[in-house]
């Protein structure tokens, strides 16, 4: 029942999720960061049961460091951590699947518009995009994100069609996915742009 959906603009790219930690009729927590720093400049948005999204989050970001530190700091692209993390999803099939998807995103200085998003599901298919939702999300989001989604738009306006989907969620869905966290990533890096609750806060 989770809620991830990504937005790339010229410049960056726009992640974001719900915070609700639940299992079937259960609410954990209400202030869940589903979105795990990989790099100071890419980003990762998790959906899937609790114990998987936590498990794999932390698997990536730790062997991305690992070797970042094994190869005299030299930083793997958007595009090799996503075929990473593709690689990963796909080897752990025949053993002990992640049942996790995935929104990965990051900046690039030598990428044409600098930001690169890329969706990846629990069964390793991964494909670069220019928006994407995972989740029952999708049936809701896609169509606006289709609709509003330009080349060459600006951050201002790729947050904003977020958190047109963000309403749009609030008004249509089901479920009372009340609380929601928006990150940025761009040339200077991963900072939060709105926190319904905050993640600290346990």
């Amino acid at each position: 029942m989770d809620t991830v959906f990504g937005v790339s603009y010229k410049g960056g790219v726009v992640i974001a999720t719900d915070q609700v930690n639940a299992r079937s009729i259960l609410m954990y927590q209400q202030n869940l960061d589903k979105i795990a720093e990989l790099s100071s400049h890419s980003a990762m948005g998790v959906s899937g049961p609790n114990c998987d999204l936590v498990n794999f989050s932390e698997y990536i970001s730790k062997n991305l460091a690992l070797y970042e530190l094994s190869n005299d700091g030299m930083k793997l692209s958007t595009h090799a951590q996503a075929n990473f993390c593709r690689g990963e999803l796909a080897k752990a099939l025949r053993k002990g699947p992640f049942q996790v998807n995935v929104i990965l995103g990051g900046y690039d200085e030598n990428v044409p518009n600098g930001g690169s998003l890329y969706i990846m599901d629990y069964l390793g298919s991964c494909h670069k995009v220019n928006y994407g939702a995972q989740g029952y999300a999708s049936n809701f989001t896609l169509s606006i994100m289709d609709r509003d989604w330009e080349e060459g738009m600006n951050e201002e306006q790729a947050v904003k069609i977020v958190e047109h989907c963000i309403r749009e969620l609030n008004m249509r869905f089901l479920l009372n996915q009340s609380n929601f966290i928006i990150k940025v990533v761009d040339k200077d890096g991963v900072r939060t742009v709105k926190a319904d609750s905050d993640p600290s806060d346990n």
